[in-house]
This record gives C-alpha cells, sequence and structure tokens, in this order.
C-alpha cells in the first residue's frame, strides 16, 4: 500500500482535498483531527501543555483552548517549539497506527494522511508521495479572516509555517486552490490517476 502526504500551508485547501478523497472512498487520516483527540482533557499531552503553559489555556470541560494557546505560541517560537515537542509524538505515533491498520485491513492500493506541517516536521521521507495544496498567500489571508481570525493573528500564523509555494516546489503532485470547486476537483482526479498509473508499473 502506497503511503500519500497530503500537505500545504494553512487555508490552501488542505480539508477540501481531503474530504473529496475521503467521497472517494480513499482511507485518510487527519493529523488536524488527531490533534484535537491528543489535547481533549484528560490526556497526557493536555496535563503536559497545562504543565509548561498554565492552566489559562484549558477550556471548561478541559481541553486544551486553541484559540488562547494559539495566541501564545504563534507569538513566540520558542513556546511553539515546546508546544510541538509535547503534541507531534503522539500525533504521528497514531498516524502510524491508522495508516498501518488500513494496510492490514487490505483492498486499498493507497491511503493519504494530512499533515500540514510535514515538512517542517522532517516527516516527508516517510511517505511513497506527496501531495501539496497551494494558492496565493492574499487568497490564503481572506479565508481565514473570513474564519472570523484578526488580520495580525492570520499573518502570525502563515509566517509560522513553510510557504505555501515552497511546499509546493517539493511535492510530487500540487492541487492549486484558487479557481473554482469543479477546477480541483479535476486536478484531484488528475493526480489520483497518476498514482494508479504508478502503481501499475
Amino acid at each position: 500500500m502506497l503511503r500519500i502526504a497530503l500537505t500545504g500551508g494553512i487555508a490552501t485547501g488542505k480539508s477540501y482535498v481531503l474530504d473529496r478523497l475521503r467521497a472517494r472512498g480513499i482511507p485518510c487520516v487527519d493529523a488536524d483531527e488527531i490533534t484535537h483527540g491528543v489535547t481533549a482533557a484528560g490526556t497526557e499531552a493536555t496535563s503536559a501543555i497545562a504543565a509548561r503553559f498554565g492552566g489559562g489555556v484549558l477550556a471548561a470541560d478541559g481541553s486544551i483552548d486553541r484559540t488562547k494557546l494559539g495566541s501564545i505560541v504563534f507569538a513566540d517560537d520558542a513556546a511553539r517549539r515546546d508546544l510541538e515537542a509535547i503534541v507531534h509524538p503522539a500525533v504521528y505515533r497514531a498516524i502510524a497506527a491508522g495508516l498501518r491498520a488500513f494496510e492490514l485491513l487490505g483492498g486499498h492500493p493507497f491511503a493519504v494522511a494530512a499533515i500540514p506541517l510535514l515538512y517542517e516536521t522532517g516527516h516527508q521521507g516517510d511517505y511513497h508521495r506527496v501531495i501539496a495544496t497551494v494558492c496565493p498567500p492574499a487568497l490564503q489571508l481572506k479565508r481565514l479572516v473570513e474564519r472570523g481570525l484578526a488580520e495580525d493573528a492570520v499573518r502570525q500564523r502563515i509566517a509560522a509555517q513553510m510557504s505555501a509555494a515552497s511546499k509546493a516546489a517539493r511535492a510530487d503532485f500540487v492541487i492549486n486552490t484558487d479557481g473554482s470547486f469543479d477546477d480541483t476537483d479535476h486536478q484531484i482526479g488528475r493526480v489520483l490517476s497518476n498514482l494508479s498509473e504508478n502503481l501499475r508499473t
């Protein structure tokens, strides 16, 4: 089974592409979804985060308040590295377990792991192919502002990641998401056709 990574900068359309892949029956795991689980109430990671950043980053239910924590770590590189050192190992273990489960179940020629910080964490070598989503930085900013983030917070989040263009330059396949949904869907279809061709050769 081929392991495929899906990556890209924040607000470059990864979630849409992942949804479309799932709709086609392709097994997928999502690092963002796993992170929500890892930072739920009562987990080892949540306890470690509260110990490092204080109880003020906890929501009323005991989970991590991502907005409060984000305002700290996106303004402080050292704080963000501390957070990543707590969260990333658990997330990558869960991704590996999920992909292994798909492989054991059989019946799928490839599975996809959506990992926003694939290149930043140096895990690209764990995957046979990488797909990157990309769009102009101005569109990233517009999408995030429309989600309710302040422009300064948006710029901090974009600056904290490798640029979408740099990720696209390293990837095996690139999906541009600055057009219509139909255009994105056609690109997804072409990538899947190419992957299927690779399996037959």
